[in-house]
Order: C-alpha cells, then sequence, then structure tokens
C-alpha cells in the first residue's frame, strides 16, 4: 500500500476545519545569516505544538463507527501522543496512551488533561509497545501509529501542499526524520506535484536509522538525544520505499549541532523549537555552502521542548559564543588584591555573575590565591581583551576550558 497526492488532498480536506492551517513565513535573520532566502513552516503554531495534530485527526476521523466506539490506544511519550489525545476527545473516541514510566510529569498530566487514559510502563517507547499490543486485543482498541500508516503518511502530507500553496518556486524543502510520515506525505505531496524541488532529510546522528536502512544497513541506534521526537530506531515499512523512492537525500547532525540550531533558533529566528524541530536548521548551517542562494523551506515540526533542557542549551551556548565564559585568575593572598581584580574586569566591560575565592584547596603556594570569575561578555574577542589587560596588570590568567583543572 502506498500514498498518493489523491490521498493527500482528501486529507486536507478532512483536517480543513480541525487543524491550523500554519503559515510559512520567510525568516530575514536567518537569511542573512545563512546567505540563502530561508522560509519557516511553523507547525508549532498548531494547538498541541506539533505537526502530529495533522496525521492524528486523519486516522482517528477514518475510523469505522464500531472502532470509534471502542476507543483507540497509541505509544508516545511526547507529540503523539498529545496529537492523538486532543482530536479523539473532539471526537468523542476514547484514548488510551502509554508512555514509559520515565516520562516527564509535565507530559503525562498534559496528556491527560487533553482527555486521554494514560498507562505508565517499560523504561522506553520501545518496552512499551508489547504491552500497549496486549492491552490493545484484550479491550478491542484500534492501534494509532505514528508514523506507519497510510492515513498518517496522508495527513502529515497536507504539511507540503500548504507549502506548495505559499512558496511554489521553492528549491530546497529540509525536514526532520524519524519514522519517516512526514517527509514521506511532503515528499509525495511536491514529487507528485510535478516539482523538482530537493527534498532532505534529517536524523540525529545518534539516531541514523533511515539512513543506514537506505544504504541496506542496519547500524546501532540509541543514547540521549535532544532531538528525542526523531529518536526512531527502525523506519516504517511503508515510509521507507516512499523516502527512497522521491527524498533526495538523508544526512545526519550531531547532538552539538542540534543545539546550535535550537539556540539560534530561539535568538536569531526568534522562534521556539524542539530539538527534532531545529534538525533542518542544523544541517543548513551544517553544510550553508550547498544551500547559497537558494529558497529553502525548513519544517519546524514542534515547539514542546521541556523547559529545563532550553535552559541549559541556551546557557550553554552563551558560554560557546563567548557571550559568557569562566575565568581562573592567579593572585597574591593580600588584602585589596581581589579588588584590583575586580576593578580591571569593570574597567573593560566585564559584567561579573559569579566569584569562587578559594585558598584553602588549591594546589598554589601560601601566600597565593585563585580566584574562579563567570563573566558576562559581548563575544569571545571581548574575553580576549579582558584578558590580555589581566595579564598586563600582572593577573596571570586562565580560560578554565582551557585547562584540565575546568573539571
Amino acid at each position: 500500500m502506498t500514498v498518493t497526492i489523491d490521498d493527500i488532498r482528501s486529507a486536507a480536506a478532512t483536517i480543513k476545519e480541525s487543524v491550523v492551517r500554519t503559515p510559512t513565513v520567510r525568516s530575514g535573520p536567518l537569511s542573512d545569516l545563512l546567505n540563502a532566502d530561508v522560509y519557516l513552516k511553523l507547525e508549532t503554531l498548531q494547538f498541541t505544538g506539533s505537526f502530529k495534530d495533522r496525521g492524528a485527526f486523519v486516522k482517528l476521523s477514518n475510523l469505522d463507527p464500531e472502532q470509534a466506539k471502542n476507543g483507540v490506544i497509541a505509544v508516545s511519550a511526547g507529540n503523539h501522543a498529545q496529537g492523538v489525545a486532543y482530536h479523539a476527545k473532539r471526537l468523542g473516541i476514547p484514548a488510551t496512551i502509554v508512555m514509559p514510566t520515565s516520562t516527564p510529569f509535565t507530559k503525562v498530566n498534559r496528556t491527560e488533561a487533553l482527555g486521554a487514559r494514560v498507562l505508565l510502563y517499560g523504561d522506553s517507547v520501545s518496552a512499551c509497545t508489547p504491552h500497549a499490543e496486549d492491552v490493545m486485543r484484550n479491550e478491542g482498541l484500534a492501534f494509532i501509529h505514528p508514523f506507519d500508516d497510510a492515513h498518517i503518511i496522508a495527513g502529515q502530507g497536507t504539511v507540503g501542499l500548504e507549502i506548495l500553496e505559499d512558496i511554489p518556486d521553492l528549491d530546497v524543502l529540509i525536514a526532520p526524520i524519524g519514522g519517516g510520515g512526514l517527509i514521506a506525505g511532503i515528499a509525495t505531496a511536491l514529487k507528485e506535484s510535478g516539482k523538482t524541488t530537493d527534498i532532505v532529510g534529517v536524523e540525529a546522528a545518534l539516531y541514523p536509522s533511515m539512513a543506514q536502512a537506505l544504504k541496506g544497513g542496519n547500524a546501532p541506534s540509541g543514547g540521549e538525544t535532544i532531538a528525542e521526537g526523531i529518536a526512531i530506531k527502525q523506519p516504517g515499512k511503508l515510509t521507507l520505499p516512499i523516502v527512497k523512492n522521491l527524498v533526495d537525500r538523508v544526512v545526519t547532525v550531531d547532538e552539538m549541532a542540534l543545539e546550535d540550531a535550537v539556540q539560534t533558533m530561539v535568538v536569531t529566528a526568534k522562534t521556539l523549537a524542539e530539538g527534532a524541530g531545529a534538525a533542518p536548521l542544523a544541517a543548513l548551517m551544517a553544510d550553508r555552502k550547498r544551500y547559497k542562494g537558494k529558497k529553502i523551506v525548513l519544517i519546524v515540526t514542534g515547539a514542546n521542548i521541556d523547559s529545563r533542557i532550553l535552559a541549559s542549551v541556551l546557557m550553554r551556548g552563551l558560554f560557546r559564543s563567548g557571550q559568557m565564559v569562566r575565568l581562573r585568575v592567579s593572585i597574591s593572598d593580600a588584602p585589596g588584591t581581589l579588588a584590583k581584580v575586580t576593578a580591571q574586569i569593570g574597567e573593560h566591560g566585564g559584567n561579573i555573575v559569579e566569584i569562587v575565592h578559594q585558598r584553602m584547596f588549591y594546589d598554589v603556594p601560601v601566600k597565593q590565591a585563585e580566584a574562579d570569575f563567570v563573566l558576562e561578555t559581548r563575544d569571545a574577542e571581548h574575553v580576549d581583551e579582558i584578558i590580555d589587560h589581566l595579564q598586563a596588570a600582572g593577573f596571570p590568567t586562565t580560560r578554565l576550558s582551557d585547562t584540565a583543572q575546568s573539571g
């Protein structure tokens, strides 16, 4: 079974009054940064903050009356759970979501608040699946697969139809790949419309399942990724052949690239994106020469990032860019010396966030001390300027990231 553009057009008619018709907007800052014409398809504006609303509604709308009466079940720790829960409630269909026991309470509570019964089982989505299948058989429920289903693929493909309406002359489309439902649907919409658009899929380097499957291999997948929405170990049986036939290439991006992309989306594009949603930008930034001067659409698939993860990413980004730095300054253990150092930093534009003045435990002579400073600065060049002035004033200074003592 495959999916056609007629299926996607039918799905578009199904969701017309029930799912947000999201905008495709040009990002001037990203365009300037990357020397390309960059547009963002903002699926972050769906009710649940993710494109998953589309496929979920299409699938639920196509259940037969008996299935709808009995109810549905899905396995998910994130966006698919919320999409199914939200639309099942709207359609009056009982919904059960099986989630790993490690799922954050906020996601469990959110899914329950959307009307679903949540069952916690296992330590991963993969471990949940056998239990969900048992519940499905015992209770006569219909299983709502997150990506390997023709109705789901058609629903996600409506993203492609909307892009064609907004930016018919796009050169490149970049979308994240987990199981492949989204990119399979979009690629079908674009290619069957006669477009020669270069379609690029992006996977997290820790989960290169589609890239490996296309090569005929099966490399190990696993590990902690910021892009948990695309942390899929096996592509779909329906999605794989579609991707193989219609997607031009699949690339992978590592965790640092994903972090940088999340930060760039927030700071430069003024758009909140989860790790998976920022993956297309990570791919673009990693290969900007290839895309120079092109009209590019990035699918920003979701905005459901944990606030603690987001705070950590933004803070780490400040350190990477040199806007925050940790310095270790060697000083004499004498009254007034620390004040002289702080004065030097202040005179040259550094803002002191934190000072740790330790005399007892560092491996330094008894009449010396070392002070660690966390500073806010303009950029990496400003950091170098402050270090130079401290050195010139007689205070040996080391950037902690440059020394083994930084751990």
